[in-house]
């Protein structure tokens, strides 16, 4: 199994333009509450907890999350998609009208926003060539979020020294 520091060098491979950086952060926690919010239905009472395959994913991703070699990153991810997840079944609640609208609007839309992002990187988003990337998305987000915070320098540096510092690309040159 490959660590935190490993699977976001890889993933920050496909993502040095901070335009791209950018846009993942409003389109990767819109994909994800979409995704919650889409996964809360059905519901089911298990011991008087209402659960949903919400929640089984969520218990997967988040014990995913923990085990990659940061935890107070995995931690971070894990609470955020956990309030996610909360919230989308707050709105999986209302009408089915409700539900449909909001869970395929915000994944469209996105998605849409991360090929955007992907057009200023001039490359294709990374989960086209290792399916792992749907699950590093998010976590590589709150990471850059941190690192914007002061958390974890190193880590940052030692991503930047495996794949080079964020910068913005010039839209007039070709990608190499």
């Amino acid at each position: 199994m490959r660590n935190a520091t490993q699977l976001l060098s890889d993933y920050a491979a496909y993502h040095r333009d901070r335009r791209n950086i950018a846009t993942h952060f409003v389109g990767v926690p819109m994909i994800i509450f979409a995704v919650c919010i889409l996964l809360s239905r059905p519901s089911f009472e298990v011991a008087g907890l209402a659960l949903s395959p919400a929640w089984i994913v969520f218990a997967i991703s988040a014990a995913w999350y923990l085990t990659r070699g940061q935890l107070v990153l995995g931690f971070v991810t894990s609470a955020i998609i956990g309030a996610m997840t909360l919230a989308g079944a707050q709105v999986a609640a209302g009408s089915t009208a409700t539900w449909l609208a909001s869970g395929i609007g915000l994944f469209v839309v996105g998605w849409v926003i991360q090929f955007v992002g992907h057009h200023y990187e001039g490359r294709k988003p990374a989960f086209v060539d290792d399916l792992t990337g749907l699950m590093i998305g998010p976590m590589f987000v709150f990471a850059e979020m941190m690192f914007l915070m002061g958390w974890n320098k190193p880590l940052l540096a030692e991503i930047e020294a495996k794949v080079g510092p964020t910068h913005l690309r010039d839209m007039q040159q070709p990608v190499a």
